[in-house]
């Protein structure tokens, strides 16, 4: 199935070309798929709710609503879109403070949350800011969810053990829980012990099936059977039947600077966590996926939840996979769920009052466990050390400071990441393979010719005021350290880009080495950089007809050593 080729505006609405090429076989498929989902975004999404400390079926609305939003803008043709648990616990973490209390007031800024995430989507998709979530490293990712993980975790137990549990963040939980171990319930224990072995032995043994629902079901039949609620075991209680009622949401309750760092958090959140999963899902049934576009389904999957009183949605792995694993092929089988889920609320709402907590906690600890990927995080102390480091500022930060706050210095700290890595390129100082007219670098290859007179270097990245003043020292240091040099040539091959600065610190090396009675020239450079370099007056310095050679043909014609001759 080929991506939409339709001009105007039709290319933003992804349904021209899903729908165009739909075929009447598919739809079996989608039926079973959005059935499927539904029966595993019930409790999942009873659970978030609760974790995000919304009513119920406030997570139900963002599944039905959110899948509806997401399957007129998105891009994916699997990507399931409801509550994740991340944002959930950010609700939860941020709201609270924000409402002061006051129930009515937290369901509202919840809401106003979903629609200032919606407004934040369409302004990144005008201006096309997909490149700058794209700074967020992956190893700043592993740590991010291993850190949330391990603070959803810690804040479901208290639900699993049947104590009260408190605390702002995860080593605060971490104490207070301790302190309550005297007083757990063992009949609450043993039925979230029971639903969490059942959920992960049904997990593993029974993959893509509605394992969740089926635990619920017998969950609810024992509890009612046996009186549990009589006995002391929190139970969900009546959930209201019926439709979400659909308006604007309230207005005025939050000035702007406490608004916009939930709403641009969850983007964050939302956006990476959906395009990862998008990506691949796209790539495994081979079709291109327009990540700019997943801004307007996000946009669209969060305005559809605001208006239904719920709040921030994402497009989540577990529910995705549920979705393509049930056989989805188009988003119609978002619609599906969507319908199956509002028959739930009309007809089968009742049957959920004797739902224990307990249970909900056991969904939740099932769902983000694996969050805490111990594998990828020995992994890059093994490979890389400073992706480690990255990772664990993140995975502090989100114990430490929580998720809202954590995923904002994870996403500093990728940047300044970024720029660290940048700012200590590699400079392959060269020397000649033995027999061949090649070059390489003399740190990584045994039996390298040293060049002699000659100190030729490459820098393996793009010259930056942030590494200008690094690769100039290196050069020096070399210099230094070397005795009867007449030329220095750099090698520009590995360079794609060079900045002012980098410029700059050409001629500062080049002046350098010329009060030296030492030549300098530059082979090598690609075409954009020639342009520059010719624009900043080098060419004035260094003979601009080596700039395209290679070292090769430069260093055997000897024409720079003749110079170095003449000084």
């Amino acid at each position: 199935m080929k991506a939409s080729s339709a001009p105007g505006w039709t290319r933003f609405f992804p349904p021209c070309g899903w729908l165009a090429a739909y075929r009447r076989e598919w739809l079996p498929a989608d039926a079973v798929a959005g059935i499927t989902l539904a029966a595993y975004a019930v409790p999942v999404s009873l659970a978030y709710a609760a974790l995000a400390g919304l009513p119920p079926q406030i997570g139900v609305y963002g599944y039905m609503l959110g899948g509806i939003g997401y399957a007129l803008l998105g891009a994916s043709r699997q990507l399931a879109i409801g509550p994740t648990s991340a944002i959930s616990l950010m609700i939860a973490a941020t709201v609270g403070v924000l409402a002061g209390g006051d129930a009515v007031r937290y369901a509202q800024i919840a809401s106003l949350g979903a629609f200032a995430v919606a407004v934040l989507c369409f302004i990144a998709w005008v201006f096309k800011l997909s490149v700058l979530v794209r700074l967020v490293s992956d190893s700043i990712l592993v740590g991010f969810k291993a850190g949330a993980g391990l603070t959803i975790i810690m804040s479901q137990l208290p639900s699993l053990l049947g104590v009260a549990g408190g605390g702002h963040n995860f080593f605060d939980r971490a104490v207070k829980l301790m302190g309550q171990l005297g007083h757990l319930d063992p009949l609450v224990l043993a039925i979230g012990a029971v639903a969490l072995l059942l959920l992960l032995f049904g997990e593993r043994l029974l993959p893509g099936k509605p394992v969740g629902i089926t635990i619920v079901a017998l969950a609810i039949a024992v509890t009612t059977l046996l009186g549990l609620p009589a006995l002391g075991v929190p139970v969900t209680g009546k959930i209201p039947e019926g439709l979400p009622a659909l308006g604007l949401p309230t207005f005025g309750l939050l000035e702007f600077d406490d608004l916009f760092p939930l709403a641009a958090g969850c983007v964050l959140l939302a956006y990476i966590e959906g395009v990862s999963a998008a990506r691949s899902f796209a790539a495994k049934h081979g079709y291109p996926l327009d990540v700019r576009q997943e801004f307007l389904g996000l946009g669209a999957a969060n305005l559809a939840a605001a208006l239904g009183h719920g709040y921030p949605v994402a497009g989540g792995l577990s529910q995705s996979a549920v979705n393509d694993s049930a056989g989805a092929r188009t988003p119609l089988a978002l619609v599906i769920c969507s319908v199956t889920l509002g028959l739930c609320l009309l007809f089968f709402t009742g049957l959920l009052t004797n739902l224990p907590k307990a249970v909900l906690a056991a969904i939740v600890f099932a769902a983000v466990y694996k969050l805490v990927d111990v594998r990828a995080l020995l992994r890059m102390w093994k490979v890389s050390r400073i992706d480690f480091y990255a990772a664990a500022i993140a995975l502090v930060a989100v114990l430490l400071l929580g998720i809202l706050q954590g995923v904002l210095l994870a996403s500093i700290a990728s940047i300044f990441l970024l720029l660290a890595r940048a700012s200590q390129p590699n400079i392959a100082f060269l020397g000649r393979l033995p027999g061949t007219g090649r070059y390489s670098d003399n740190a990584r290859h045994d039996g390298v010719e040293p060049l002699v007179g000659v100190i030729a270097f490459r820098p393996e990245a793009s010259l930056l005021y942030i590494n200008a003043e690094t690769i100039q020292q290196a050069v020096l240091d070399a210099l230094h350290r070397s005795t009867d040099v007449k030329l220095v040539a750099c090698d520009l091959s590995a360079s794609p880009y060079i900045d002012l600065a980098g410029a700059r610190m050409l001629h500062d090396l080049y002046d350098e080495l010329a009060s030296r009675h030492i030549a300098f020239c530059i082979v090598g450079a690609h075409a954009q950089l020639r342009d520059l370099l010719r624009a900043e007056g080098l060419a004035e310095k260094t003979d601009s007809g080596q700039w395209l050679r290679s070292l090769d043909s430069v260093l055997g014609d000897d024409k720079c050593l003749r110079n170095a001759s003449d000084r």
